[in-house]
C-alpha cells in the first residue's frame, strides 16, 4: 500500500483513499470559523473603538453627578482618599449625633429600626448629609448607633485589619491589665492612617 506521505509528495490520491468530510463536521466546529468582517460590521466596529476611546474619566462623571462613589462596603483608605476627607462623614455625622443625643442605656447594644437605617444609609450612599435632628431619628436614636455599626460591619477590610488580627488577639490575651494596655496600644499604633484616624 502506498504511504500517505508519498500520496502528498506525489499529489495523486486514487478516489477510493477519498473521503468527503463536510457532512461529518460537527456544527460546533463550522460556526466557530471566523468569517470575514462585512462592511456593516466594520463601521460597527469602528464606532465601538471610538465609542470606547471616547469615554469619559472617572473624575468627569463625578464632577457631572453621574457617578455617586460608595460610602458603605467600600475599602476605608479608597473611601477617604475618593471623598477627601480625614474621617468617613457617616462616622463623624453619626458619632456627633450620637454624643449630643444618645446618652441612654444600651446606644450601641439595641437595634434601631430597620427602614430608619436604610433610609440613612441610602442618604449617605447618595452623598448627602441626612438632617439627623429630624423627629423621627430624635425618636429611634438606637438607628444612629445602628447605622455606625452598619458601616464597620461591610467593611471589606475591618477597622483593627485582617492583617494585624494575630497581634490584636495577642495583646489582648496578655496577663495583666497594664500589659494588655500596652500591648494594644502598640498594635493600634500599626494601624495603617485611615483605620488609626477612624
Amino acid at each position: 500500500c502506498i504511504s500517505f506521505l508519498f500520496l502528498l509528495q506525489v499529489g495523486f490520491f486514487p478516489s477510493e483513499c477519498v473521503e468527503l468530510i463536510n457532512d461529518k463536521v460537527p456544527q460546533s466546529v463550522t460556526n466557530s470559523v471566523p468569517k470575514p468582517v462585512s462592511k456593516k460590521h466594520g463601521k460597527l466596529i469602528t464606532f465601538l473603538r471610538t465609542f470606547m476611546k471616547s469615554r469619559p474619566t472617572k473624575q468627569k462623571l463625578k464632577q457631572r453627578g453621574i457617578l455617586k462613589e460608595r460610602v458603605f462596603g467600600c475599602d476605608l483608605g479608597e473611601h477617604l482618599l475618593n471623598s477627601g476627607h480625614d474621617v468617613p462623614q457617616v462616622l463623624k455625622s453619626c458619632t456627633e449625633f450620637i454624643e449630643k443625643h444618645g446618652i441612654v442605656d444600651g446606644i450601641y447594644r439595641l437595634s434601631g429600626i430597620a427602614s430608619n437605617i436604610q433610609k440613612l444609609r441610602h442618604e449617605f450612599d447618595s452623598e448627602q448629609i441626612p438632617d439627623l435632628t429630624k423627629d423621627i431619628y430624635i425618636q429611634d436614636i438606637h438607628c444612629v448607633g445602628s447605622l455606625c455599626k452598619l458601616y464597620f460591619r461591610e467593611l471589606p477590610n475591618p477597622l483593627l485589619t485582617y492583617q494585624l488580627y494575630e497581634k490584636f488577639s495577642d495583646a489582648v490575651s496578655a496577663a495583666t491589665d497594664e500589659e494588655r494596655l500596652v500591648k494594644i496600644h502598640d498594635v493600634i499604633q500599626q494601624l495603617p492612617p485611615p483605620h488609626y484616624r477612624s
